[in-house]
Parts: structure tokens; sequence; C-alpha cells
């Protein structure tokens, strides 16, 4: 930056005149911001292919302006979408009317970083070879749905066996051992330890009889839970993402509801609707505290008054216990009937790692 100052000036007469100079800069500065104009939609979709701007909008109403939606009509696409135009560009790379690419684990990554939801595309997804009708309920709720329901490209197993035997496999996996509906999934939430582990019974039973009937599994895994709470005339929805296994396609062929959003997406369901919200490990210290107070408001949002919310196995530190998650849900408003901790010991105590399970309710009035 020029100043037109000379050395020889008086050391303070110096430093006064670079201080009126600095804010003559900002003032300047601040002018030429004020000055630019705010970029329009239009703007923000500049560089994009024809195929994504033609996805993303806006588009005119055929039957002109209504006092609802005013002339044009808005898709929803997430904000993280125009971001990453060159990957949202590679996205809307197709042939239209023709085959979409098998590109599962690309589309899923734009999702996590913020291009959720994405847009529509005009292509059909790649069907699996030799389907076939899937197996009636109740017995699809225990069963492992033959390899030809699904396209397996995008995973590292390519048949359910290799996914069963995975829970016995070296290394770290996204619910390791959830494919294998003849081991732990099998005896989930059937037993209540009056401890972390709650029984869906028992849960049930702090309501009157019939009253918890439609609800939400926050990162349901395989959809274990919800089949459970089939058998018990419950429906509940299953959010679960692909990490490198199959798990939307497995729990829609156990007969259950699946929905392939992330944690960070506004939960897609009205106000004062659902009578029971559960998660189980998704919830957890690595969500930055902000995002998770968020979401604890979210789904206070969706819950119906006396509505319950199961916090099943929440991870976080000793130091964070008390410090942070007790003060953050008391600030929810959440009045809380069962709250239970204990240390996670496998990887010795001197790590100080804890878990806690919660059973909340959302105030009648």
């Amino acid at each position: 930056m020029a100043t037109g100052l000379t050395i020889c000036q008086p050391r303070a007469q110096v430093g006064s005149l670079l201080i009126e100079e600095l804010i003559n800069q900002l003032s300047q500065l601040n002018g030429a911001i004020d000055r630019t104009p705010d970029p329009s939609y239009n703007d923000l979709l500049d560089a994009l292919s024809d195929e994504a701007k033609l996805a993303i909008g806006p588009h005119k109403l055929p039957l002109g302006h209504t006092p609802r939606m005013g002339d044009d009509i808005y898709l929803s696409v997430g904000g993280g979408c125009l971001r990453q135009k060159q990957d949202l560009d590679k996205y809307m790379s197709y042939q239209v009317g023709g085959e979409c690419p098998v590109d599962d684990v690309f589309a899923q990554t734009l999702m996590l970083r913020g291009c959720e939801p994405l847009p529509r595309r005009r292509c059909h997804p790649k069907s699996p070879a030799n389907y076939v009708e899937p197996t009636p309920l109740p017995k699809s709720l225990w069963s492992t749905p033959p390899d030809s329901s699904l396209i397996w490209d995008p995973y590292t197993c390519k048949n359910y066996r290799c996914l069963i035997e995975r829970r016995k496999a070296p290394g770290s996996y996204d619910c390791k051992d959830c494919f294998d509906l003849e081991g732990r999934e099998k005896t989930r939430w059937l037993f209540d330890n009056g401890a972390l582990d709650y029984g869906i019974d028992q849960v049930l039973a702090m309501k009157p009889h019939g009253t918890i009937r439609i609800g939400l599994d926050i990162g349901g895994g395989s959809g274990s839970f919800a089949a459970r709470m089939k058998e018990r005339n419950v429906t509940i929805v299953t959010t679960s993402m692909n990490f490198d296994g199959p798990f939307n396609s497995f729990i829609s062929s156990r007969g259950l509801i699946s929905m392939h959003v992330s944690i960070s997406q506004r939960f897609p369901f009205f106000e004062n609707t659902l009578d029971i919200v559960h998660s189980m490990h998704v919830l957890s210290n690595w969500i930055p505290d902000a995002m998770l107070e968020f979401t604890l408001y979210d789904i206070y949002r969706v819950l119906r008054p006396g509505g319950l919310f199961w916090l099943d196995r929440f991870f976080c530190f000793g130091s964070q216990l008390n410090s942070t998650y007790v003060p953050m849900f008391d600030r929810v408003g959440f009045r809380k009937l069962r709250w239970n901790t204990g240390m996670k010991l496998d990887r010795g105590v001197e790590k100080n790692e804890w878990y806690f399970s919660a059973l909340l309710e959302k105030p009648m009035t």
C-alpha cells in the first residue's frame, strides 16, 4: 500500500499519518464492497452445464403467477452443490433418457460435503440382473435378501455372505456386524439391563398402550430397530448412509422404510408429528457442538407433545459429559424419564471414555 510518507518525518507524526491513511484505505474498500451488487441466482449457476442448470432451475410457472410461489419455482438443492460446481457437473453428466452412471460413492460424497439434497437426474438407475420378488412379510424382517436384489458395483463386498463375514475381518467398518441377522442384531433391544441398554417393551410401557405408532430411527444401520418396532405395530422410518455397504437396499428388502439422508439435513417431517425418535451411536461427540444442538432442537420439533426421544449409547469423554452435554440437553427442554451413564472400558480406564443413554420426553405443554 503506497502511503506517500517519508522517513524523515517524526515517529509520532508518521504513526498518526499511517493510521489516517489506513482508515482512508478501509473506507475506500468498504465503499467498493457496498457498490458491489449481490449475486443473482443465475450468477450462482454460472459456469454449470446446461443439464445442471435445467435440474436446479428456476423455472417459470406455466400457469403464471401464484400468491404462494410467485412467478418461478426453485428446486430444492443443497447449498454445498454450488460450492462444488465441477463435481456437480460431473454428477449431471449422462445421456438423457439413458442409464445413469453407477456413481453412488461419488454422489454420497457430494451429499456429505453439503450438496444435499442432490438435484434430480433424467436417467434410469441400473437395475439388478435376475431380480426376483422380495420375501413376503413378516418373514422378510429377519431374512437375508438374495444377492440379485441390488447392484454391487459401489461396494467392496460383492455378495451378502461377504458382508456377514466382515464381522470377523480386521479393520474398522461402519456397523460392522449389522448384516448378520443371526448375531447381535437378533437380540438388540429385547432385554433391559437397567443401565445403558434399554428394552423396547420397557420403553413402550412408559406410554399408554398403542400411543407410540410412528417414529424415526436416525442412522439406523441395517434397520433392526425398525424391524423390532414393526413386530409391535410401530412404523419406523430409518435414515442410513451407504458407507461401503448397501444399507438402504438391505433395509428396504426387509420390508422397512429407508431414507438416504445424512445427519446434516433437516428432518423431513412436520412439527409435532412423531411419537418416538431413536438414535444409537450416530449422535455422539464427533458432531460439532453447535450442529448437535441444532439437531436436538430439530428432534424436539418433529416430536409430538409427550413424544419420546430414545438416545442410545451416546459416546463422549468424561470431561465433556457434565460440562457440555448435560447443559446442552437441559437447554433444549426435554424432560428426563431415564438417564444412565457408564464408562467405556475396552480401551482402558485412563482414556476416560463414557457412554450415556437417555429416555427423554417432549413436555405436553
